[in-house]
């Protein structure tokens, strides 16, 4: 009889033990979790910086044509209409699994033809890897950031400032794990690239869904502020690393011991998510139980307006909503708020995503060792997602609080940018160290701001593709300055310099520059643009001004309470009952609240 009971206490244990295990997966929490690991493997683009040299080397390419390459990986990892598109109809899960396929096909193909293991591929066929590799990233920016966002729509600024600062510290974090794999070898960089950013989203594929939309509890809010601490604490121990092995040469095993530090503090956040699951799981346990169901609630029907005008989009294409409602993608696409959007952060990514595609050929030309590249490459990543966060949660704050508009902080952050440009400019000593936190933090800060400006005026329904949209200006920018203006400055300097010393450039001999002057009139000119786009940004403000007066988030809180409470009849009265959706896997977890009475 006793070993009947203690079996049975083991069984109960164990019951117990699957049950919160499957709950912590199931969670929103651990979504987001899941989430920010996936976007910390997320920025291969800004690594470009490390291994450019050796395509330039190795297939004889002058600036103009490494920028054009550079152009290609812009685009690629800006132009997600593709990812958007396909997220409208499918679930996360395979959104994700075509990033992995293109991550691993678009950068395993770059690194053969670097490594000679192929025949010289032509320029087009670079291009088209580069592009490749670099829309892989937007696959995972769409199915899990775009999934997030949905799921915490009263939170999106500090979702978003968080989810994207990851990306922006995943540079800095991917070098230390490059440095703990392959020491300095810059091609097999390329190789890791294929490879690790490749397994990374496979491995959360089921946990990315979209939830049906709860009312933000306090708690949640506190967590998102443990996982910012978590995330301070990390960068910061990445900025402690980058002064280290600039200083000091480290050995292989003081890599690895540094990389598995970085891990250890990716895995953080997951003692944080278990943490608040179980308080949740004691909370409910004598006043709730869980009823599993397997069919999802039904998506709403169509209205039967469209289904029998389907040129309806086109026709209402010039007669948008008010502000804050749900556009069409077309409505949102030939709006004059989008056009200046577009405008203003073309003049300022464009002028940053040059400095970044170009560090390389910068310390070069000034004469840093290249052991500097990769401390440049660290202190953009990290200074990236600082800027990403204090956008995020700072403008999520002084927009709840006070009402500033986001328009006007993303003008003030487009104008703080030209300092960093102009110290590229005039060449100061070790200005590039400077130049380097400058852009990283003003290039971090307009994403998340430009993200939340558009689920703000444009709404929710279509935003994984409006997102991506408004991603577009960022490749536009860059080929505007990084391909026509400083690529074609930088070689016309370098065959002077070539003709100065009585030499002739040779068929598929790359092209050299040094000195301040390469870049000089090049930042010079992306100076004065990203100026006008501060200025087309302050057209934005004024056009908001009453939007942003308002309570913009008022409707998201009273569709919850709406769509919270839904009267279900039992034995014992009517009961609350609360549902969690997910459309991405039929699954439906329902918390059923009991009276305490017997």
């Amino acid at each position: 009889m006793v070993l009947t009971q203690k079996g049975g206490s083991h069984r109960w244990r164990e019951m117990a033990m699957k049950s919160f295990v499957l709950e912590v997966l199931s969670s929103r929490l651990f979504m987001v979790f899941a989430t920010l690991i996936i976007m910390s493997a997320n920025g291969s683009g800004y690594m470009f910086g490390l291994y450019s040299n050796d395509i330039k080397s190795t297939l004889g390419y002058d600036q103009t044509t490494l920028n054009l390459l550079s152009f290609f990986k812009d685009l690629g990892g800006n132009l997600g209409i593709l990812s958007g598109l396909i997220y409208e109809v499918v679930p996360p899960w395979i959104v994700l699994s075509i990033g992995s396929v293109m991550n691993f096909t678009g950068y395993f193909m770059i690194w053969l033809s670097v490594t000679g293991r192929t025949s010289k591929p032509q320029i087009w066929q670079m291009c088209l890897y580069m592009w490749i590799a670099a829309n892989s990233q937007s696959f995972p920016n769409t199915g899990a950031l775009v999934t997030c966002v949905k799921n915490f729509p009263e939170s999106r600024g500090s979702v978003l400032g968080l989810l994207k600062g990851f990306i922006g510290l995943s540079g800095a974090i991917m070098t230390q794990y490059y440095h703990a794999f392959y020491r300095d070898n810059t091609k097999a960089l390329i190789l890791m690239l294929a490879w690790f950013p490749t397994i990374v989203p496979l491995i959360f594929l089921r946990t990315i869904r979209i939830m049906k939309a709860v009312p933000m509890m306090a708690r949640e809010l506190n967590v998102f502020y443990r996982f910012l601490y978590i995330a301070l604490g990390l960068s910061g121990f990445i900025m402690v690393m980058i002064i280290l092995q600039n200083k000091v040469r480290f050995t292989r095993i003081e890599y690895i011991v540094s990389a598995s530090v970085v891990v250890v503090l990716l895995l953080v956040p997951l003692g944080v998510v278990i943490k608040e699951e179980s308080k949740e799981q004691a909370s409910k346990t004598h006043s709730q139980f869980n009823v599993v169901t397997q069919n999802a609630p039904a998506d709403p029907a169509t209205p039967a307006e469209a289904t029998n005008k389907p040129f309806v989009c086109v026709k209402n294409m010039f007669n948008p909503p008010e502000r804050g409602e749900d556009y069409t993608i077309l409505q949102a696409i030939f709006s004059i708020d989008m056009l200046i959007l577009f405008i203003a952060t073309a003049c300022g990514t464009g002028g940053a995503l040059t400095v970044i595609d170009n560090l390389g050929q910068l310390g070069k030309s000034l004469g840093y060792s290249s052991h500097s590249l990769s401390t440049f490459i660290s202190l953009v990543s990290i200074w990236n997602f600082l800027g990403r966060v204090l956008s995020g949660y700072l403008s999520e704050i002084v927009l709840t609080k006070y009402n500033f508009p986001r328009p006007l902080m993303l003008t003030f952050v487009i104008l703080l940018s030209c300092v960093g440009h102009l110290l590229i400019a005039f060449g100061v000593r070790n200005s590039l160290y400077f130049a380097s936190v400058m852009t990283g933090f003003c290039l971090g800060a307009q994403l998340p701001l430009l993200c939340a400006i558009i689920s703000e005026l444009f709404g929710l329904k279509h935003y994984s593709t409006m997102y991506n949209v408004g991603s577009v200006s960022s490749p536009v920018g860059s080929y505007i300055f990084n391909v026509r203006v400083a690529g074609r400055l930088y070689d016309k300097e370098a065959l002077m310099q070539m003709e100065a010393l009585g030499l002739t450039r040779r068929p598929g001999q790359d092209l050299t520059c040094n000195g301040a002057k390469c870049y000089r009139l090049a930042f010079l000119i992306i100076t004065a643009s990203t100026l006008l786009g501060s200025v087309v940004s302050l057209i934005l403000v004024y056009r908001t001004r009453t939007f942003y007066k308002s309570d913009i988030y008022k409707k998201f809180r009273d569709e919850v309470m709406v769509s919270q409470t839904v009267v279900v009849p039992t034995g014992n009265g009517a009961v609350p009952l609360r549902e969690m959706g997910d459309k991405s896997t039929g699954f439906t977890q329902q918390n059923t609240a009991l009276s305490d009475g017997k």
